[in-house]
């Protein structure tokens, strides 16, 4: 079978890249598009740090294209403390070689939708800005692809930024209830694959997994990124969580937009709270159908989501570590 074609939507920090690498290591797609936006960096650090990934991982010759400055109405602030000031943690990448592209990243996702009708498999891991203004470009971007995964939201929880909200959800909520929207009433197969934070926090990279994924050329350029980039977003989590080992956010939710097997779904609606005061950014899941009930709460009735609930941690893990270690064997 020829590999999918796929687009990833980054703001590339120590997760995002990982995920980038995963999409290298994955023979079921081929990456063939970046989109950059602000996020846990700015988005110009993100673009920089979205080539120089591609660039060690081989895939130097993937565009990479600039996004959304800020969120679509409020200021940025990037998450420093998370990954690091550069993004990557300890590492630093050379700069890279091939050029940025001179398209938007809104026209690269609807041009390569064009491109390729029915075929790409876009997957946004930071917040959704890009891909919303890509909808007001062409709103019928949801036929025009595969299929649409993303990593945001906390759906059966709370959030890991403020008590309601995740990260990317809270950096652009308008966004993200744009994006929702946009795919109300479609086809059940068109629906985004919303993977949250309920899901995200049960898989966990430990110093012992990334020892075994760089094992077999340590010394190599990709090893030593990894190492250098890696324990900098566990050492964030050892100090502000009760558990070792970091989240892997973004690699999980590409990895579930490949092969939703690996996870437990429900189809439903989100909307997504942009004015409260104390829950600017709350993913609001109607798991229960409530909003079919017979009170007056005012939900549309149409679903535009379909929300992991669970997943095969150690599957993952394994094929993570797996993959990932293949690579870096690769680029010896």
């Amino acid at each position: 079978m020829e590999p999918r074609p796929l687009l990833m939507d980054v703001d590339t920090g120590v997760d995002d890249a990982l995920a980038l690498l995963y999409a290298a290591a994955s023979p079921e797609v081929e990456l063939i598009g970046a989109t950059a936006v602000a996020g846990n960096v700015t988005v110009d650090t993100a673009l920089v740090n979205s080539q120089a990934v591609l660039e060690v991982a081989g895939l130097g010759d993937v565009e990479v294209a600039r996004g959304a400055e800020r969120p679509l109405v409020r200021d940025h602030e990037p998450f420093s403390v998370v990954h690091g000031e550069g993004g990557l943690g300890h590492a630093r990448l050379p700069g890279p070689a091939a050029p940025a592209s001179e398209r938007s990243a809104a026209r690269l996702i609807v041009e390569v939708a064009h491109a390729h009708p029915g075929e790409v498999l876009l997957v946004a891991t930071g917040p959704l800005t890009n891909v919303a203004l890509a909808l007001a470009e062409e709103p019928e971007l949801p036929d025009l692809l595969w299929g649409f995964g993303l990593m945001g939201g906390a759906f059966a929880r709370g959030g890991n930024t403020t008590p309601a909200a995740e990260a990317n959800a809270w950096i652009d909520p308008d966004a993200a209830q744009a994006v929702y929207r946009a795919f109300s009433g479609r086809n059940e197969a068109r629906l985004p694959r919303a993977v949250g934070l309920d899901v995200t926090e049960r898989v966990r990279l430990t110093r012992e997994g990334l020892d075994a994924m760089c094992a077999p050329a340590p010394d190599t350029p990709l090893a030593r990124f990894l190492l250098d980039a890696v324990p900098f977003y566990m050492e964030f989590y050892e100090r502000t969580r009760s558990f070792g080992g970091a989240c892997m956010h973004d690699p999980l939710a590409l990895a579930l937009a490949i092969d939703p097997s690996m996870a437990s779904w429900t189809t439903t609606r989100v909307e997504v709270e942009t004015t409260g005061e104390w829950t600017r950014g709350m993913t609001v899941a109607d798991l229960e159908g409530l909003r079919r009930s017979p009170w007056p709460v005012g939900w549309d009735q149409d679903e535009n989501a379909r929300v992991a609930l669970d997943v095969d941690a150690d599957a993952f893990m394994s094929r993570f570590v797996e993959r990932l270690g293949g690579l870096v064997e690769a680029r010896a």
